[in-house]
């Protein structure tokens, strides 16, 4: 796998580059750029990564990054219906330092961590959003920066509890996207630290410390917050009994299914899936 430092293809004479994605998922990796970047989903659901931060996501989200944050969108393994987003990405550079634009920059800097929008927020600028990808020059310019102008007035949720500010290194991204996709594919099987570690060539010890440096926390952490996220979804979407859902998420003792569900969202399995039954019906 080619290190995962993207480059964004702007147009000549640009600094903005906005269009609609549609495919059957997203197949960005763990990825860094040195671009600002706003992404909307339209239509998918899975999990999301953002810097050291790991959760759920679906249709309707609003997610603004400052550059090198690294990130990428997971889509479920078992979906198969389209994955549509709308993405604009532009040069940080492009909104000069004036008081006027006070908002707007201190609103960038929190986007260090990643920003999530409340969804009140994402409908009343979604039609200008939905009409980037389709203006040019100034006209795209300055509806961006409404946008932005708008959000950086609102509430919103901090997510990564690191700031990336620099640029990682080549090769820890590299391990790191290695990392995600095998886990997106293997999470439901055993998973040892021997098997990983060796994924990356990388004694057990340095890749523990080189994991635990990049997400702000321990790989077997890291592994059951994913492992439960998908187990949320599925007490929402499926009827599948809560122990056939621990079970195909990699849980091999009921007690510890419950325990690590109850540490992340702060409630039963049963009670999570009748919360989000009453808000459905």
């Amino acid at each position: 796998m080619k290190p995962q430092l993207e480059a964004i293809p702007f147009s000549e004479n640009s600094n903005i580059l906005a269009y609609e994605y549609v495919g059957n998922h997203f197949d960005a990796p763990w990825h860094v750029h040195p671009q600002c970047e706003l992404t909307y989903i339209v239509k998918s659901k899975g999990t999301k990564f953002i810097g050291d931060y790991v959760s759920s996501y679906e249709a309707g989200e609003l997610v603004l990054l400052n550059s090198n944050l690294p990130h990428c969108w997971k889509n479920e393994n078992n979906a198969d219906e389209e994955s549509i987003s709308i993405v604009i990405q532009w040069n940080k550079e492009i909104f000069t330092s004036i008081p006027e634009l006070a908002e707007l920059h201190d609103m960038m800097k929190q986007a260090s961590r990643g920003i999530l929008f409340q969804a009140a927020t994402t409908t009343s600028i979604l039609s200008n959003l939905k009409s980037l990808p389709q203006l040019k020059s100034a006209e795209q310019y300055l509806v961006l920066l409404s946008i932005l102008l708008k959000l950086s007035k609102a509430e919103f949720f901090l997510l990564s509890n690191a700031k990336f500010t620099k640029e990682l290194p080549w090769e820890h991204n590299n391990r790191m996207a290695i990392i995600h996709d095998f886990v997106a594919t293997n999470y439901h099987d055993p998973i040892s630290l021997h098997q990983v570690s060796n994924m990356v060539n990388l004694s057990q010890q340095a890749f523990s410390r080189c994991f635990k440096k990049m997400m702000g926390r321990s790989f077997f952490i890291y592994l059951n917050e994913y492992r439960i996220n998908l187990a949320a979804k599925m007490l929402i979407d499926t009827d599948m009994t809560v122990a056939d859902i621990a079970y195909k998420c990699g849980f091999e003792t009921l007690p510890f299914f419950f325990k690590k569900f109850k540490t992340q969202y702060d409630t039963s399995p049963n009670l999570y899936r009748k919360q989000h039954a009453t808000k459905s019906s």
